[in-house]
């Protein structure tokens, strides 16, 4: 309805128009991602960009609907098609954002006609707020069922409660009065596979049968994953950051967050993560938030009918997911904003807050993890940091920035050598490998055998005098003078050097598991795999400083602050920060990240290490390449996506990139009043070009305007079906007034209503610097490339992708002189001092008369010098 009435209305002098769509990008594009490929001969296919925000289109009615001639007049009354958008594509911002002006304007002149167009315009206004409210609330409880189901499929792998099938471990031994002390995890009531298939708890026969028990429902979680992405929703698989980040881009990917990919995520990440992949479940919760916001949205007219404000609600949602992930509404907001967002107005940021509020109220009250706090590895440190300790923290961060740059490489080297081998053709085969080695070698070693979380929240800890781990076996001095709250330093047992060999080994295996991980076809999380990394290398280090201290406490960088007997190292507090350098390592993430972790901990006088070891990963990672994780995904599927990270230091100019090139054929145009609809339509059908710019005739090549290939191919059909005398060799126009035609013609057709009259255009000398800089500020689709008026050529968000791309692969040609470029397309007029001639294209000038302008600019450049 908002759509029909837009167009009947019409827009005016300086409003806003050109319905804009673009064909698929499936040449970028192959489903869940294909290499991005740069050798396409459509070089003037437009890319499905965003169009420009602020640019000023004009769309004039141009005549009545009762004048002599009856010409249609397309916004008298909607066309079917017009208005939505196919697979690929990418939404026209300024469209979306006048419809919304134009619903918001109707709206309020009509809330004061009775109580009922009053309601209506209370509830258009709160109906963004209820859209956040109900995806906090499903994000909320989607998070709590996944982590109750992820913890009792991860513990069905070692057992089961014989009392409660639905416990795990923890639960079922927590109502038992047999527990000890020391094996508070065993209780009559928990049965091992071992005990119930063999019937012995302990033994080389009981270990093997465990060992094969826990290989078995590893595979059986995996394979059944797999198995259910593949049939029913391929978009389920992998994280979800990279294509969320496209999608509030503009870019639009049908069923990627549709209520199908809603129910496989949510059943798949379960077993996934159950499966004891090297994966975790925080990255696919922010798809699952995105999918819930754009479920709900269809319950609401004003989103349900305009994709921009749609993005408004995906950023709130991916706050909520971030939420509830980590139990951190802050820090949630902060990542939709620095992370994922591409349009953020201060109204988001409000709905964004009051979302991850919602979701981590609702994960609160379900108290998944039975400790009442969002995350199970919640920590609180009471040790206060010291001045000397900021030098490890940063060595935390090198070696957070170096894994971070480790990973993406080999990561995208091999989900690239996948896409191009036979073995990416088996996605469920490759599953099924990765589960087994993983299942194979993570089971012996006590800490690769935990679930990742579990693992984390272990590191984390501080020792205290009831933590019976392996990481907590210290020797006890019996001569200490008196009791203090907090447990001092102590001299390492063998425990703890036990569990330090165990630690490097599962280090080595997680890095190497995460790399080949990352990107199978299962929902599969970057962010716990990263901070398990990282912890672990901070608790390795945490305890060797710790020893440090204790064993040369003389040493002048200890004396000040360090006495025998105090409590002095928090090995704990070294994982946290190892766990946040190596996720910034990875995702380039800085303030956001800080936030997240600092609200995990609860702690203010931790943040300075934090940003100090963040910071320090985040330089060490860009000095080789200045690209995350997301982002090298985002280029190796070929999104049509531009990075406002990356910066443009080069000297080409806009006739180096834009098309045509001499090589290819011209640009085809169309002339504002003097061609049929055969012609248009034999045009569309030769080309595969998305657009087309109008000039003015054959003789004088002014600029138009610009039309689109669907808007021709929709206006056309529609006036076939619905005005009789439309034939094939009807004269269609452009022009806001229509040519004397003699009267035996066919009825003409006026397209002018379809025209985009001030289509964005740049010169011929214009530094691709400032060019790309448009691109990205305005999130334009494409722009023209004109000279003194003339079109030259066209450049799109595709031809920019590969000419960044290029030069990153120092292809880049010498900068030509300035000469080169002062005359390298023909002037308007001839020598004659006629107008040039043109055939409904834009020809460039030949070889001979091109190198002899070249070479009077030449001699009066040697003039010039001498």
């Amino acid at each position: 309805m908002e759509s029909e009435q837009l167009f009947h209305r019409g827009y005016y002098r300086n409003s806003y128009n050109s319905i804009r769509s673009a064909s698929s990008d499936e040449e970028l594009l192959d489903g869940a991602g294909a290499i991005m490929d740069f050798q396409t001969s459509e070089d003037d296919t437009l890319l499905d960009g965003d169009t420009a925000v602020g640019t000023h289109y004009t769309m004039t009615n141009g005549g009545s609907i009762n004048s002599a001639t009856h010409l249609l007049d397309l916004l008298d009354e909607p066309i079917p098609g017009v208005g939505t958008y196919d697979d690929f594509h990418t939404i026209d911002w300024v469209r979306e954002k006048c419809k919304d002006r134009e619903r918001h304007r109707r709206i309020n002149s009509k809330k004061k006609e009775s109580a009922w167009e009053m309601t209506k315009s209370l509830y258009d206004a709160w109906s963004g707020w209820l859209v956040v409210t109900l995806t906090g609330l499903a994000s909320g409880a989607l998070a709590g069922l996944i982590d109750i189901a992820a913890d009792w499929m991860t513990d069905l792998k070692e057992g089961i409660c014989l009392s409660a099938l639905w416990y795990n471990h923890e639960q079922c031994c927590w109502g038992s009065n047999e527990t000890t002390f020391e094996e508070r995890d065993k209780c009559p009531q928990w049965k091992t596979w071992a005990e119930l298939i063999i019937g012995q708890a302990e033994g080389p026969g009981s270990y093997i049968m465990n060992y094969i028990m826990y290989i078995f429902w590893a595979l059986s979680f995996a394979f059944l994953a797999v198995s259910l992405v593949k049939v029913f929703a391929p978009y389920a698989c992998g994280s979800g950051i990279p294509e969320i980040k496209t999608i509030l881009s503009g870019f639009i990917i049908r069923g990627y967050l549709g209520k199908w990919t809603l129910m496989i995520k949510t059943i798949t990440l379960v077993l996934a993560v159950a499966s004891g992949l090297s994966l975790g479940k925080e990255g696919p919760l922010v798809h699952v938030a995105c999918c819930c916001g754009n479920i709900f949205s269809y319950l609401f007219p004003k989103y349900s009918t305009n994709e921009a404000k749609k993005r408004e609600v995906l950023s709130a949602a991916s706050a909520a997911g971030v939420s509830v992930a980590f139990g951190a509404p802050i820090g949630g907001v902060l990542f939709s904003l620095e992370e994922v967002s591409y349009y953020f107005p201060l109204k988001t940021l409000w709905r964004s807050f009051f979302a991850a509020l919602v979701a981590a109220f609702v994960l609160r009250s379900i108290n998944p993890f039975g400790n009442s706090r969002l995350v199970l590895f919640y920590v609180e440190y009471h040790t206060p940091w010291y001045l000397f300790e900021l030098f490890p923290f940063i060595l935390l961060g090198v070696f957070g920035g170096l894994w971070g740059a480790f990973f993406i490489r080999a990561n995208i080297a091999w989900c690239r050598r996948r896409k191009s081998t036979k073995f990416g053709k088996y996605p469920v085969l490759e599953v099924i490998i990765v589960a087994a080695i993983t299942a194979v070698i993570a089971f012996p070693n006590p800490y690769t055998r935990l679930n990742t979380s579990e693992l984390i929240k272990e590191l984390f800890t501080d020792c205290g005098p009831l933590e019976s781990s392996s990481l907590c076996d210290y020797r006890n001095d019996m001569n200490a003078s008196k009791i203090v709250d907090d447990i001092p330093d102590r001299p390492a047992g063998v425990g703890v050097y036990s569990a330090i060999w165990q630690l490097c080994l599962a280090l080595i295996f997680k890095i190497i598991m995460t790399v080949f991980t990352f990107g199978i076809k299962v929902p599969s999380g970057l962010f716990i795999p990263s901070m398990a990394i990282g912890a672990i290398a901070g608790r390795i280090v945490g305890i060797a400083v710790e020893q440090l201290a204790y064993y040369h406490h003389d040493w002048f960088i200890f004396k000040e602050w360090c006495e025998v007997g105090a409590d002095c190292i928090t090995p704990g507090l070294y994982a946290m920060v190892g766990a946040a350098a190596c996720l910034g390592g990875v995702t380039r993430m800085t303030v956001s990240l800080v936030v997240i972790v600092f609200e995990l901990t609860g702690g203010l006088e931790y943040i300075v290490p934090l940003m100090a070891a963040v910071m320090t990963s985040k330089w060490v990672g860009d000095a080789f390449g200045r690209e995350g994780i997301y982002e090298a995904h985002i280029r190796l599927n070929g999104y049509p996506f531009l990075d406002a990270k990356e910066e443009f230091t080069h000297t080409t100019l806009a006739a180096d990139v834009m098309r045509p090139r001499r090589s290819d054929p011209p640009l085809a145009v169309l002339t504002q009043d003097n061609m049929t609809v055969d012609d248009i339509e034999n045009m569309i059908n030769e080309t595969s070009y998305n657009g087309f710019p109008v000039i003015m005739s054959k003789e004088s090549q002014r600029l138009v305007g610009f039309a689109l290939r669907r808007d021709l191919t929709i206006a056309i059909e529609s006036a076939r079906k619905k005005q009789e005398g439309i034939v094939g060799s009807s004269r269609v126009c452009f022009a806001q007034h229509t040519p004397s035609l003699p009267a035996e013609s066919p009825r003409p057709l006026k397209l002018r209503s379809i025209l985009d009259m001030s289509p964005f255009t740049v010169t011929d000398h214009t530094p691709m610097e400032i060019v790309v800089d448009i691109f990205r500020k305005l999130g334009l689709r494409q722009c023209l490339v004109t000279h003194n008026g003339i079109v030259l050529g066209i450049i799109t968000k595709k031809n920019i992708l590969e000419h960044l791309e290029q030069l990153k692969q120092h292809v880049e040609p010498l900068a030509p002189p300035w000469h080169y470029n002062k005359k390298r397309y023909p002037p308007s007029y001839g020598p004659d001092g006629k107008p040039r001639p043109r055939f409904n294209n834009v020809q460039l000038s030949s070889v001979d008369e091109e190198r002899e302008e070249t070479e009077e600019e030449v001699r009066l450049l040697n003039s010039t010098i001498l």
